[in-house]
């Protein structure tokens, strides 16, 4: 006959039926005839074991990612049914505690994610209210009728893009939207009836735009000149077009004038560039230094380098525009080297994040020596299926201790 035994959860019964205690009372889990009643309470303790790391899992799941409330309410369901019905001896109430608890976090997630779903459809709505009055800011007052029927139809891609709204609200701006659109090829087809006229008008304005080039094209004060001639240029195409008789003509005597001028001022500037080679020199010698820094082993030595390197930079003046991209860009390389290794020390030393990455390793080296001394305790008793479901286990924590020991190491890598 098989001797009872006993557990503050579960207990065995003389003709072998295993039960387990819970707080609506006792209930049968299953039978043992293999051995002793210690041995069927431990089986049963696994099959426990297994519950709990599920539910950790999980626990650590919602905590640290995204996963989704209905998802996680799923999984929920699902091992508090398999607690419920579990064929297990341990704790099942306080397992069926920590799913409310995690429930209960779920809940205030899901709240929160449906949040954020009304603040995007607030969002959407404020983009389609935009969308609607460029629209008809674009119908009312537009007179680049190429660029205005562009940027409508790019308002129409930008509106189909954004996020749906509420029904009312999304009727009534496309209603806006679709009249925006309307209006604007009515003006549009209204204006090119009268089309002639404004050629004419277009006309007399180049002329005297061309006349305003050619009287600039002799001019030393490079930097007020290009900008009036970008201004000439903004108001050339603003003007119209004239007839086609006649824009060729005056576009080329327009041009003309501009590439004289931008010419002279293109070789002014390398006459300055050319006196600027010195200051290139010296900044090429300030890289050589810099680009010693890398890689970075020391950030405060690092960080200290670079701002006595900087300042020597601006003192070194100015460079010729063509070598200046290529040596401003070496600079930033270093510089954003450099901030990219003072924001790792600092995730480094992160002590809330290696708290983390300590509790993680600590938990998992003690489940492990646990594990192996069940191991030898299965392997002495000549328990080959104990054994190898320990040796399973054992395996997996191995392998999550050893992720876990490499986060770790990041942190205290000095």
């Amino acid at each position: 006959m098989v001797s009872s035994a006993t557990d503050p959860y579960g207990r065995v019964d003389d003709d072998g039926t295993v039960y387990v205690k819970t707080a609506e009372g006792e209930r049968v889990v299953g039978s043992w005839q293999a051995g002793a009643p210690e041995e069927a309470l431990a089986y049963f303790k696994r099959k426990y074991d297994a519950l709990v790391t599920e539910i950790e899992l999980l626990e650590q799941r919602v905590r640290t990612t995204d996963l989704a409330p209905a998802q996680a309410e799923q999984s929920i369901a699902r091992l508090r049914e398999s607690v419920v019905d579990a064929h297990a001896v341990g704790d099942l109430d306080a397992l069926l505690r920590r799913l409310d608890a995690l429930s209960e976090l779920v809940g205030k997630r899901r709240e929160e994610v449906r949040a954020q779903r009304e603040h995007a459809r607030a969002e959407a709505r404020l983009v389609k209210e935009r969308i609607v009055a460029e629209a008809e800011r674009i119908a009312a007052e537009e007179t680049h009728w190429k660029n205005g029927g562009e940027r409508l139809r790019q308002l129409v891609e930008e509106w189909k893009a954004a996020d749906r709204i509420d029904r009312p609200t999304e009727t009534a701006l496309w209603k806006r939207l679709s009249s925006a659109r309307n209006a604007f090829t009515k003006r549009r087809k209204a204006y090119f009836a009268t089309l002639e006229d404004q050629r004419e008008q277009a006309r007399a304005e180049k002329e005297r735009l061309v006349a305003e080039a050619e009287a600039m094209v002799d001019s030393t004060d490079w930097s007020e000149t290009a900008a009036a001639y970008r201004d000439l240029m903004r108001r050339w195409k603003a003007a119209g077009r004239a007839g086609r008789d006649v824009e060729e003509e005056l576009w080329a005597r327009f041009k003309g004038a501009q590439d004289t001028f931008f010419a002279a001022r293109a070789a002014a500037y390398a006459e300055r560039d050319q006196a600027l080679r010195g200051n290139a020199e010296v900044k090429e010698q300030i890289l050589a230094e810099a680009e010693r820094i890398l890689p970075v082993r020391d950030v405060r030595q690092a960080r200290q380098a670079l701002r006595h390197i900087q300042e020597r930079w601006e003192a070194a003046g100015p460079v010729p525009r063509d070598s200046r991209d290529r040596l401003e860009g070496r600079l930033r390389k270093i510089e954003d080297a450099v901030r990219a290794a003072e924001e790792a020390e600092w995730r480094r030393t992160n002590p809330e994040a290696r708290a983390r990455a300590e509790a993680t390793v600590n938990q998992l080296r003690s489940s492990i020596e646990q594990l192996e001394a069940r191991l030898a305790k299965a392997r002495d008793a000549g328990r080959d299926k104990d054994v190898k479901d320990l040796e399973e286990a054992l395996t997996a924590r191995r392998a999550w201790l050893e992720e876990a020991e490499r986060t770790l190491a990041e942190f205290t890598r000095s």
